[in-house]
Formats: structure tokens, C-alpha cells, sequence
């Protein structure tokens, strides 16, 4: 990858929103597992990443902080990730999934509700993240900006070898990641409700003129996570009806139940 990746980040039509901090170094963390053994480190530098390449367990590696351009032109090198797919890494995609035969770039968006945001400031209630993985025969490679996430209870099951995730492969585990990001949509839809519940109590008790804006910044977020839903639809049923080798046909039966969710 050249530094034309770096110009994108920088200076493109929809950059990442805090990508350029080069001063960061990036949180990298390992976890390797199979059904028998589990190992889990936090690594300096991201050449302690390699040797689990050639290892037959299955290998999840999490970048937070998309700071550093060297970091990823050296995964890139290793993993043989195309240098266009790195640059998407480094920019804001739509929700997506690209078949490259030996791997498959998935990009989903990851929706938090910030409970400090002032919507009758006009702050949003939704702050995004967005999601980038490389699933290949026997790892993932995740990408994403903020380090708080909503994959810590997908850790601690593996950290337990709770459920069948210690004894599945790495389509698996990107499934489960998919999920978890899914499931935190529903959290995000009860506090909507929640607060849209807090506003007709007002509008009737005491229905002062400032209350509309509140109103008016509650659909926006409504209508904001509405057009995030169809573009990772879109996504997941592209991955469930993929003929990669990379993905089994037990997975694509709880991929399925992921797409029901983003139907619900």
C-alpha cells in the first residue's frame, strides 16, 4: 500500500473521524484458541501478529485506533490483503461484504447510545463506529476506531469456552461478532423508546415549546439508525448466500437468524 491510502484518510471525500492522529500507537490484541487451549496478549508490535498465521488454531486479532498507516501495510504484506481494501479500512464505507477467494472484507457499523449526548442541544443520542474485518481459512483481523465495543461478553465466552465457539472455525467467530453487533441494536432501539416514553410524559405534564427540538433530534436518530439497518442487511444476506469456502453451510444457517434480526 502507498501513502495514497494516508491521503485518503486524511483528505478524502469521508474520512475517518479521528484517523489522523499518527502520534497513537494502536491497541493491538491477540487471542488464539481452539477447542482445548486458549491464549490471549496484548502486543507493542504488530510483527508479534505473524507466527499465528501458519498456527491451526483460530486467530482473532483486534486493532483499536486506525492511527498509524505502517501498521496495517505491514498486515497487508503478511496477510496478503489487497492494498485497496486497506484503504477502505482507513475510510467511511457503507456496510458491505467482498469476496477475494483467500479472504473476505466485511465492513459493518457499530451504533453506541451516548448517554451524555444533550439532544435538546441538538447533540445525537447515536455515536457510530465503523467495523472492518478480514476473515480468512483460520483468523480475523478486526478494525475500529473506538476501543470500548460490544465484542468484551463474545471475550468472556471464549475466555470460558462457553457455548460452541471454541470448537467452531473463524467463519464462526465472525459470525458471532456480527451478532453481538446486531443485538446491540435492540439496546439501542429500548433506549430510543425509553426516551420517546420520557417525552410524551412531558408533552403532556408540561408541554413547554422547547420540547419540540427534543422531538425533532429523537426521529433524527430513529431515521439514522433506520438507514444503518439496510445497508447491513444488505451485507449479512450477501455473506449468507456467499458460495466462499471460507464460510460453512452451519454458519450460513446462523447467519440466517442474524439477517431475521436485522428484519425485526
Amino acid at each position: 500500500m502507498d501513502r495514497s491510502g494516508e491521503a485518503a484518510c486524511v483528505n478524502g471525500p469521508d474520512p475517518h473521524p479521528t484517523c489522523g492522529k499518527p502520534g497513537e500507537a494502536p491497541k493491538i490484541t491477540v487471542i488464539d484458541y481452539d477447542d482445548q487451549s486458549y491464549h490471549e496478549v496484548e502486543v507493542k508490535d504488530v510483527a508479534e501478529c505473524f507466527p499465528f498465521k501458519q498456527k491451526p488454531t483460530v486467530t482473532w486479532i483486534n486493532i483499536d485506533g486506525l492511527h498509524q498507516v505502517d501498521v496495517l501495510e505491514k498486515l497487508g504484506s503478511c496477510y496478503g490483503i489487497h492494498p485497496l481494501v486497506l484503504e477502505d479500512i482507513l475510510t467511511d464505507q457503507r456496510p458491505k461484504v467482498e469476496d477475494y477467494d483467500d479472504y473476505i472484507f466485511i465492513v459493518l457499523k457499530m451504533l453506541y447510545y451516548n448517554e451524555n449526548g444533550d439532544d435538546t442541544l441538538g447533540d445525537t443520542k447515536i455515536d457510530v463506529d465503523q467495523v472492518s474485518m478480514i476473515l480468512g481459512p483460520n483468523f480475523i483481523i478486526s478494525f475500529k476506531e473506538k476501543e470500548v465495543d460490544v465484542f468484551n461478553p463474545l471475550r468472556d465466552r471464549l475466555r470460558m469456552a462457553r457455548g460452541r465457539i471454541r470448537k467452531q472455525g473463524a467463519d464462526y467467530l465472525a459470525y458471532s461478532m456480527m451478532d453481538s453487533i446486531v443485538d446491540h441494536y435492540f439496546v439501542i432501539m429500548e433506549r430510543l423508546g425509553e426516551r420517546f416514553e420520557e417525552l410524551e410524559d412531558m408533552v403532556v405534564a408540561n408541554p413547554e415549546p422547547g420540547i419540540l427540538p427534543t422531538i425533532y433530534n429523537l426521529k433524527r436518530d430513529m431515521l439514522f439508525m433506520r438507514k444503518s439497518v439496510w445497508p447491513l442487511r444488505e451485507a449479512i444476506s450477501r455473506l449468507q448466500r456467499t458460495d466462499s469456502h471460507l464460510v460453512s453451510e452451519t454458519t450460513k444457517i446462523y447467519l440466517r437468524d442474524v439477517y431475521d434480526h436485522t428484519i425485526r
